[in-house]
């Protein structure tokens, strides 16, 4: 049975490293909440440490900027490690080739031009028209506020049949961005996926971005340990289901993508409603929680 908490405090002290989800679970893609930052600098402050783990497209410095903006404290978090990095570097390595065809918004050409240092050692990634490409590296719709997976069908199956591989670099499927839900890469690469295309993913719920927290939390000199760690968020197949297979204790926040299946309380979860909700996904967080709080 998944404990329903009322705050983190609760629990906090049974670990030594958090790592946490922003979208839905620290900000809206708009605001920070308030009762979330201040969960994370008294964990922090108790000793814990703290990694932002995100499926954001962008590096790390993107999304630095972006919490900056938003003005999510700086004692809030440790390190931040992002599925654009990870997915990045799979792009530098050559997974979908050297020449590829960028499907995103221009918001996201960081991607491409803010290159970590290592790169410099690889061959250069050229962006190329579709008919010219070897390759898709997809950080999401061009228009995330309008367009939806099936307005690429079309599209896709000419990537297929040519055979081009598809690198997501963002897994999540949808955000709430404030009232309105978006899609993401997941979404498009789900649908290239269901096509027959070959997709390949490097965020949560995937290894390649928790190597990188794990790096990430090692830098601030934390001895990692995995019954010492908590992966907390508010998407049950990228958060939890990462989280578990991971072998980390998850807390599941239920006032994020899924809030309408608990009731009407979006803070308290109603728990007859959550053990139903929870027993259908065929995952089950350690603990559950309304709001990161």
């Amino acid at each position: 049975m998944t404990r329903i908490l009322s705050d983190f405090a609760e629990i906090s002290a049974n670990y030594n490293l958090a790592l946490v989800d922003l979208w839905g679970c620290v900000h809206n893609g708009q605001r920070v909440y308030p009762a979330a930052e201040a969960a994370l600098q008294a964990f922090r402050k108790a000793g814990g440490c703290v990694v932002l783990v995100t499926n954001s497209p962008r590096p790390t410095i993107g999304v630095q900027k972006q919490l900056d903006a938003m003005g999510l404290a700086k004692d809030a978090y440790d390190g931040i490690a992002t599925s654009g990095d990870a997915a990045q570097a799979g792009m530098l390595t050559g997974a979908v080739g050297r020449r590829v065809w960028h499907l995103g918004p221009e918001k996201d050409d960081g991607f491409f031009t803010k290159l970590p240092d290592w790169a410099k050692d690889h061959p250069p990634i050229e962006r190329v028209p579709f008919d010219e490409a070897e390759g898709i590296v997809c950080t999401g719709p061009f228009n995330e506020m309008e367009e939806t997976p099936e307005d690429y069908r079309g599209r896709f199956l000419s990537a297929k049949v040519r055979g081009l591989k598809l690198l997501c670099a963002n897994p999540d499927l949808i955000v709430d961005y404030g009232d309105t839900r978006i899609y993401c890469a997941g979404a498009l690469a789900q649908l290239y996926d269901q096509m027959g295309g070959e997709s390949f993913y490097f965020g949560k719920p995937h290894p390649p971005i928790y190597d990188l927290a794990r790096r990430v939390a090692t830098q601030t000199g934390l001895k990692f340990s995995e019954d010492r760690t908590i992966a907390i968020g508010d998407g049950i197949g990228t958060d939890i289901k990462g989280g578990m297979v991971e072998g980390f204790d998850t807390l599941f926040i239920t006032g994020g993508l899924a809030a309408s299946e608990f009731g009407t309380d979006v803070e308290n979860p109603d728990a007859a409603l959550l053990d139903g909700w929870i027993g259908a996904q065929d995952m089950r967080p350690t603990f559950a929680i309304g709001r990161l709080r």
